[in-house]
């Protein structure tokens, strides 16, 4: 791209191009070069918006935790509506998005990435697992409340084997997602119990 030339939202544009690299080549091949390239801009516009490349990645993955955030606060506004497994398997389809697989790969491939996120938003466990996991607590808690699971559920842990399910279920796969039905029955064997018993 000649010099001077303005770049509309360069922010999200190679944001852009680092999710399509890290579809097509993995974490191994994100580097500054690779992103600029992918982008069709010149190098200096990634270090003009970010001090240096870890700085990039985090807010790449930051804008992913965001993406999280607001699919929280939709999934707990399903709380009492529909089953709760119905909307568990879809929160899981829509949270482990080839992006979003890529991206806990790209997380658990650099450590400098880690330190930075957890400096960043601490949580515990793996940045985006965690967020994810606390999304699907909350919701459980909600849904705890108004009776539709048991009213002594851990829902720590249940949102804990569901996330963990759910990357296996997802994670590894170039052709094609898990089917619907596939997650939903992981989901439903999840929570069989605390289904079961709110009923006793």
């Amino acid at each position: 791209m000649p010099t001077g030339v303005h770049i509309r939202d360069a922010r999200r544009q190679l944001f852009d191009a680092a999710e399509r690299v890290l579809l097509q080549d993995g974490p191994n091949a994100l580097t500054s070069r690779a992103v600029t390239i992918e982008a069709g801009v010149a190098k200096g516009v990634l270090h003009r918006h970010f001090p240096d490349f870890d700085a990039f990645l985090t807010e790449l993955v930051q804008d992913r935790i965001v993406r999280i955030d607001d699919q929280a606060a939709a999934l707990r506004e399903s709380a009492g509506t529909g089953t709760v497994a119905g909307n568990l398997t879809g929160a899981l389809i829509d949270l482990f998005d080839p992006v979003a697989v890529a991206i806990v790969s790209l997380v658990i491939f650099r450590d400098e990435l880690r330190v930075r996120l957890r400096r960043a938003r601490p949580a515990h466990g793996i940045p985006v697992l965690a967020e994810a996991t606390a999304m699907l607590a909350s919701y459980l808690n909600d849904e705890c409340e108004m009776g539709r699971i048991a009213a002594d559920a851990d829902v720590d842990t249940l949102a804990l084997s569901l996330i963990g399910a759910g990357h296996l279920l997802f994670a590894g796969r170039e052709d094609a997602p898990p089917e619907i039905g596939a997650v939903d029955t992981v989901v439903t064997t999840v929570i069989a119990d605390v289904m079961q018993r709110r009923l006793l």
